[in-house]
């Protein structure tokens, strides 16, 4: 598959500048989007840019990976809620990786039981029944 990068965004919080990119590749054969940075409000509808692009192949599954997300805020965690029902709609299943080590990330999804709503797994090898939250 070859790599797709949504169109960076650059933001500013705090000294150093943070780069949002959407990377697609596979995990364990499943389409997989790693988002790398602060999915926010300002970032959110790239990564909506990125799910609407990966489920006009109506894939069986879909992996989204914030391991390496650094920051989440409630828009960013609306986005996913929203990608795992546009999902649903045209019958993809949607699994959320965040591993516990990412405590910034993993906090706001814990914090809005995302895992009742969306499937958060600690790594892409795990199935549904295997979920870490």
């Amino acid at each position: 598959m070859t790599p797709y990068y949504a169109p960076a965004v650059q933001a500013e919080r705090g000294s150093p500048i943070v780069l949002f990119v959407v990377h697609r590749g596979a995990a364990h054969g499943r389409p997989a989007l790693s988002v790398r940075g602060e999915l926010d409000v300002a970032t959110a509808p790239r990564l909506a840019e990125s799910v609407a692009s990966e489920l006009a192949a109506k894939p069986r599954s879909l992996v989204v990976d914030l391991t390496d997300t650094t920051f989440l805020d409630s828009s960013g965690a609306r986005e996913l809620v929203r990608a795992a029902r546009r999902a649903a709609d045209v019958g993809t299943s949607v699994q959320v990786v965040c591993p516990r080590g990412n405590t910034p990330v993993r906090l706001v999804i814990d914090l809005l039981e995302l895992h009742l709503l969306v499937p958060v797994v600690e790594s892409a090898a795990l199935t549904d029944g295997e979920v870490g939250s």
